[in-house]
């Protein structure tokens, strides 16, 4: 027999399998804002070109676009246990698609014109302003329809769409930037985010239990919500902290196989696309996995400490590529597979977190909670980027590895007060 429940307005009957609905709506916000966010830096060479650009200007504007989300997700959260999922998630995809829209209409360079940097600057920050309320909305979305022991499974597979969007993207907006420019790069990704609106609009709806548990909670409320509780700022803290060895293989790995170890292009993608489709599998293994144990705390303390050590092991690899006498073709094997064992382990975490920290704040809050965390792990990507190049100028890449084990080092000293 079918279980159903009622819906938000009590007229109709709800299937249980409607859940599965609302993750797929989940899935394609997060892929459709990621392919922006995660894609467009992938035309840089293209917007430096199109754009007349030298790289300190280049670097503004797509660090606006980082800068955007940072400081939106903590709000959009708030936003969204105030007033909804839907509605959130609706007004945030919504005005996404607009102002893509806005900037493949205003400013994409077209028939000899070229808009200023003010211009571009401020259409990727408000990209990453509206696009911000994505994460926060979709995963509180997730997390009401979807019940203790199968939460995990959900949010990670949530999770994997942050890879596969950024993964379409610089498949496809490369060529389309050089083929048929920026006008068409940003309306591609403009009708993708109207398209998941859309399938907002038609699928989702505010979960029935949590309906039901606001309604008592208002009446009950302490008067101290999620930004009172300090294990949910050690958690986010945490998060923050592996997302700087996570951040440093995603920015600088090509990098640092390509300068230290001379890999060629191909090398250099297939060690990428290892790392993301590897990351993708053990985020949905992991929420399966802590569902049927109910340790999610636990797994996210072995992260931490097969991080460290994982990068530790990188930099020691990297110190002997100089040091020891070995033939670079066989150092290299060594340096990918260190990358790509490394870069799996400390991505592998992101849903079974995340779905921590919405659990620890109660559903009706997981909106502010998973803003909070997603604030951490922005900020704490976008930091990544622009001091890691500093730490190699001042010293070498044994050293940068080195720092990035000593950030997930912090983050288990972080985790322990967190499980008690």
């Amino acid at each position: 027999m079918t279980t159903v429940a009622l819906s938000p307005a009590g007229s109709a009957p709800v299937s249980r399998h409607h859940r599965w609905k609302v993750l797929g709506v989940g899935v394609a916000a997060n892929a459709s804002f990621s392919a922006a966010f995660s894609g467009i830096p992938t035309t840089a060479v293209f917007i430096r070109s199109a754009y007349h650009l030298g790289n300190a200007e280049l670097g503004i504007a797509l660090g606006l676009l980082g800068l955007g989300i940072a400081i939106s997700e903590l709000p959009w959260g708030l936003l969204t246990d105030r007033w909804g999922d839907r509605a959130v998630l609706l007004a945030g995809l919504g005005l996404t698609a607009l102002a893509l829209f806005v900037m493949a209409c205003f400013v994409a360079p077209m028939h000899g014109s070229v808009p200023p940097l003010t211009w571009l600057a401020a259409g990727m920050l408000s990209v990453g302003l509206l696009g911000g309320s994505v994460n926060g909305s979709s995963g509180r979305a997730v997390m009401g329809w979807f019940r203790e022991g199968e939460r995990g499974l959900a949010m990670s597979i949530r999770q994997t769409a942050v890879p596969l969007g950024g993964g379409i993207g610089a498949l496809v907006l490369p060529s389309l930037a050089a083929h048929a420019g920026f006008a068409v790069v940003y309306g591609v990704l403009a009708a993708a985010c109207a398209l998941t609106a859309v399938l907002t609009w038609l699928w989702v709806r505010e979960a029935p239990d949590i309906v039901t548990t606001t309604a008592k909670t208002a009446t009950a409320d302490t008067g101290r919500g999620p930004l009172g509780d300090p294990m949910l700022w050690r958690m986010a803290l945490a998060i923050g902290l592996l997302c700087v060895p996570q951040g440093a293989v995603v920015a600088f790995a090509t990098v640092f196989l390509r300068d230290f170890a001379h890999a060629n292009v191909l090398t250099l993608s297939l060690t990428m696309a290892a790392v993301q489709g590897g990351a993708a599998v053990m985020r949905v293994w992991s929420g399966r996995w802590t569902d049927r144990h109910g340790n999610r705390r636990a797994y996210l303390l072995a992260c931490a400490r097969l991080s460290v050590v994982l990068f530790v092991v990188l930099a020691g690899v990297a110190w002997a590529t100089t040091a020891v006498p070995i033939d670079l073709s066989i150092m290299r094997v060594a340096l990918v597979a260190a990358i790509v064992v490394a870069g799996i382990s400390v991505s592998a975490w992101h849903g079974v977190g995340f779905t921590e920290m919405a659990t620890m704040a109660g559903v009706q809050r997981a909106g502010t909670a998973l803003g909070l965390g997603n604030t951490g792990a922005f900020t704490a990507l976008g930091v990544t980027s622009l001091c890691l190049p500093h730490v190699l100028a001042w010293s070498s890449w044994p050293v940068v590895w080195l720092v990035t084990a000593g950030s997930a080092l912090m983050a288990l000293r972080v985790l322990p007060a967190v499980q008690k």
